[in-house]
């Protein structure tokens, strides 16, 4: 309901930013009040670091397209399976 405000919400305005970003109710309520309670710089600070393709092995690299399955890996080499997989 518009205008309605949720008391467990401890801040709205992000809350509202996340939900227009897509994110579900129960994300968007979780992330809010995580950051209303440890700061938003805190929270942002939480997110991961994804390794790099190139510090895998091609062995790696060949099981990572089959998993997300892409075809004619096998004969590539380590340059062009990092390539295939950046932009899949």
């Amino acid at each position: 309901m518009p205008g309605k405000q949720n008391p467990s919400l401890k801040d709205p305005e992000l809350y509202e930013k996340l939900r227009d970003d897509g994110a579900s109710k129960s994300k968007a309520a979780r992330i809010s009040n995580a950051a209303a309670k440890q700061g938003r710089s805190k929270i942002g600070e939480k997110g991961g670091e994804s390794g790099s393709y190139e510090d895998w092995t091609v062995a790696e690299l060949r099981d990572r397209a089959k998993e997300i399955g892409l075809s004619g890996y096998s004969g590539k080499r380590k340059s062009e399976l990092v390539s295939m997989l950046r932009n899949s």
